[in-house]
């Protein structure tokens, strides 16, 4: 009877061109397995109240069930008891539907849930310290990785139920940073969309936020873009950066703090603080900035960073994320930033184990920087074949993994 499991309930669910009955489920397994009526109607005593029941139907059931839970399968709203198969998306990927919550794998410090935060989210009461994510891009064509919207109030709108469910649970002080694009254009035309400003307006209006600062990530290894009006039309330049904005619930008690992110001083700044600091007397500026002997002369432990962030997005994790979906014959995720990013921020804005959640993970990088920083965290997201990747990919070396046996069915991603 091992032969009867998920896969094989899945199967068949999938490979029907139909919805199906119970009935129909039973004696297909029955089939398929070739069990005798005798051994598949036999009846045993349950619980304590020694209840009989059809042990085969009940595993066939609760298998049903568990599927349901992920949305594998769906029970049709006419009145016989009809199921079918959830069928993948348009990018053929298996992409939850509302509703759905499946806790994919965890570590001793968090946890991947297969699902919209949305929804998961309402039930915690776990106070959060850092949101950290980059939703999907409003791209004017779907991607595997953007939402296609009408509208840019349409997309503001879905940020923020996004992020409201989240920012209620901030702790005072608590931070949330997003990664946007910046490349979308008004229709037919070569002007940007102004939809970061009004996205920035609507959290700070609608969920009680503030702007604590507006970081460029530049990334001068980007592809080149936008293609049609800067390689086809000429008008524009390449592209060259994204933005990142960071806010906060409370400015009075923002839990940030410079000195776990200092980088190391230069060997120029380096030699001065050797020799003892300035040697010249110099003004700037109208006497705004004032240069004496002996100014930068004390030895810190080191540089504050600049509000700009340059890298590249180019990454060894993101290499082997790439290996790990090839392994596993999945589609890789299409945009990923490198685990640099969330690292820093992670690092800026919190402290050893409080909470990192992600919303929109994608590839779980943010939960991954979280992890080696010993940090708890919580990531979401409606991919499952993104989780399944990062899952073993990342994560599976970590103290106290545990991968949800649906997950590693790899008859789902058929």
């Amino acid at each position: 009877m091992s032969r009867l499991n998920m896969d094989l309930i899945e199967a068949i669910y999938s490979e029907s061109d139909r919805e199906l009955t119970n009935d129909e489920l039973y004696r297909e397994v029955q089939s398929r397995l070739a069990i005798s009526d005798d051994a598949f109607n036999t009846k045993e005593k349950f619980g304590t109240a020694g209840v009989a029941h059809n042990k085969i139907k009940h595993r066939i059931r609760w298998f049903q069930q568990t599927l349901k839970s992920m949305n594998v399968i769906e029970r049709l709203s006419s009145g016989r008891s009809l199921w079918r198969h959830c069928r993948k998306n348009k990018s053929g990927l298996s992409e939850a539907r509302e509703g759905a919550r499946l806790v994919a794998f965890s570590t001793d410090l968090g946890v991947a849930i297969f699902g919209n935060s949305t929804m998961a989210l309402p039930g915690n009461t776990e106070p959060v310290h850092l949101c950290l994510t980059s939703p999907p891009y409003p791209l004017r064509k779907q991607r595997d990785y953007a939402a296609a919207f009408k509208t840019d109030s349409d997309y503001i709108d879905f940020i923020v139920d996004a992020i409201r469910p989240i920012a209620r649970q901030l702790v005072d002080g608590g931070s949330l940073v997003l990664n946007i694009g910046q490349d979308i254009f008004n229709p037919g035309q070569p002007s940007r969309s102004l939809y970061p400003e009004r996205l920035l307006l609507s959290l700070c209006e609608k969920l009680d936020l503030y702007l604590m600062d507006r970081l460029p990530w530049v990334n001068m290894s980007k592809a080149p873009s936008p293609t049609y009006w800067a390689c086809r039309k000429k008008i524009h330049l390449l592209a060259g950066h994204e933005m990142i904005f960071w806010l906060t619930n409370n400015p009075d008690a923002v839990r940030s703090c410079n000195q776990r992110v200092l980088q190391p001083h230069t060997e120029r700044h380096s030699a001065l603080i050797a020799q003892g600091g300035e040697m010249r007397t110099a003004m700037y500026g109208d006497g705004a900035h004032t240069l004496k002997p002996g100014a930068f002369s004390h030895n810190t432990n080191g540089a504050i960073p600049k509000n700009v962030i340059i890298r590249g997005h180019a990454c060894a994790d993101t290499r082997r994320f790439h290996q790990e979906a090839k392994r596993l014959g999945l589609p890789a995720h299409g945009a990923m930033f490198p685990t640099a990013i969330p690292d820093f921020f992670i690092r800026f804005l919190t402290d050893e184990n409080e909470l990192v959640v992600d919303p929109f993970a994608g590839s779980l990088k943010t939960g991954l920087a979280a992890e080696r920083l010993n940090r708890r965290w919580m990531c979401f997201d409606s991919i499952l074949e993104w989780l399944r990747i990062s899952s073993t990919g990342f994560f599976s070396e970590f103290p106290g993994f545990e991968m949800n046996p649906i997950i590693d069915n790899g008859e789902l991603f058929a």
